[in-house]
């Protein structure tokens, strides 16, 4: 997979290419995961996804990304962990980079990056996109634990 997407210097180092390989089968699990989460206590059901993702960080020293340098890997994730932060510490007052300074510095550095600034949304408008999409479905699946079942 990473030899077909830009994983060049991955190539000579196999304890990065086999950790970029585990960590893209985990993108996602991670994801249902804290998805899920929102229909019930996102600090305890998604806490050690965001855990996992701070041990991650912990691996390789030669850089603040999930493999040391910017890789495929942090592009695969950032894009919904940046919005999750956002979404669960307005809507649940949880905040997922607390206790977590690799996870905390990874979002910041990122964030930096100018390609990446383009693909923001405005913050309130994240907030009320998963707001709407799902806590409403949450709410009615509560009255109803058919429609619960089929909507997560």
């Amino acid at each position: 997979m990473l030899a077909n997407s830009g994983g060049a210097k991955l190539k000579g180092d196999p304890a990065k290419r086999e950790f970029a390989e585990e960590l893209l089968a985990y993108s996602d699990t991670f994801n249902q995961i804290v998805f899920t989460s929102f229909k019930g206590d996102p600090a305890k059901d998604a806490g050690p996804t965001f855990d996992y993702l701070e041990n991650a960080l912990h691996k390789f020293d030669d850089g603040p990304f999930l493999l040391g340098q910017f890789s495929l890997v942090d592009i695969a994730y950032i894009l919904f962990v940046e919005r999750f932060h956002v979404f669960l510490s307005e809507a649940f007052k949880y905040d997922i980079i607390a206790g977590k300074p690799k996870l905390a510095a990874w979002i910041e550095e990122i964030i930096k990056i100018e390609a990446y600034k383009q693909t923001k949304i405005d913050p309130k408008e994240n907030v009320e996109a998963f707001k709407k999409r799902f806590l409403i479905k949450t709410v009615a699946a509560l009255s109803s634990p058919k429609l619960l079942e089929t909507l997560f």
